[in-house]
C-alpha cells in the first residue's frame, strides 16, 4: 500500500467510523446510561469485531454476497430486526448508577458479534477492501487495512461514549433521561433507512 493510498484509506476509516450509525448511537446511549468505564468493553468489542469482519471480507467472504446476493438481503433484514429490538431496549432503559448491576451495557463479545448483523459495518468493510486493497496486495495488505481500521475506529467510537458521559452529568432528571433514550432509539431506527434501501455500493 502506497503512502497516498494509506492516507486516503485513513480518511475513509475516520469518516465512516466517526459519523452517526448504529454503533455510535448505541455507544452514546450507553455512555449516558452506564458511564464511560462500563462502556469501554462495548467500544473495544466494536473495533475488534469489525477488524475481524474486514479480515473475513479480505480473505474472500465478501465474494459470497456477489455470488449469492440473497445472502446479503437476508443479512440486512436480520440486522434490521435486531436493531429494532435494540432500539426498544434503549427506549425503555432508565439511567443506572455506575455500580448498579441491574442494568448492564453491551459486553465485549455482544458488541463484536453485533458487527456481523450490522448493515453499515458490512458496507464499510466491503468498501475498504474493494477500494483500498490493491489487486496484487496480498493477504498482508488485508491485515494492514484491518489493523489500521481498528486503530482509527476505537478512539472515534470512544468519543461518542465520552460525549454520552458528558451528557450524563446534565441528565440528572429521570424524565430527561427517558426523553434522551427515546430520541436515541428513534435515531437508531432512522439509521436503518439508508442501510436497508440504499443497498451495497
Amino acid at each position: 500500500m502506497t503512502l497516498d493510498l494509506m492516507l486516503a484509506f485513513l480518511t475513509y476509516a475516520f469518516v465512516t467510523s466517526v459519523t452517526p450509525g448504529p454503533n455510535n448511537t448505541m455507544v452514546l446511549a450507553s455512555g449516558v446510561n452506564h458511564g464511560f468505564s462500563r462502556t469501554i468493553p462495548h467500544v473495544l468489542g466494536i473495533s475488534s469485531g469489525f477488524a475481524v469482519m474486514v479480515l473475513a471480507v479480505g480473505f474472500g467472504i465478501g465474494r459470497l454476497f456477489i455470488a449469492a446476493p440473497w445472502l446479503y438481503e437476508a443479512l440486512r433484514w436480520i440486522g434490521a430486526a435486531y436493531l429494532l429490538w435494540l432500539a426498544w431496549k434503549i427506549a425503555t432503559a432508565s439511567a443506572m448508577d455506575e455500580n448498579t448491576t441491574a442494568s448492564r451495557p453491551m459486553s465485549f463479545w455482544q458488541a463484536a458479534a453485533f458487527q456481523w448483523v450490522n448493515p453499515k459495518a458490512w458496507i464499510m468493510a466491503i468498501g475498504a477492501i474493494a477500494t483500498y486493497t490493491p489487486a496484487n496486495g496480498g493477504l498482508g495488505t488485508v491485515v494492514v487495512v484491518a489493523t489500521l481500521f481498528a486503530v482509527v475506529n476505537a478512539p472515534t467510537v470512544a468519543l461518542w461514549a465520552a460525549f454520552g458521559t458528558t451528557l450524563r452529568r446534565w441528565l440528572t432528571d429521570a424524565r430527561y433521561v427517558r426523553i434522551f433514550n427515546i430520541t436515541m432509539a428513534a435515531l437508531l431506527v432512522l439509521s436503518l433507512q439508508p442501510l436497508l434501501w440504499g443497498g451495497m455500493h
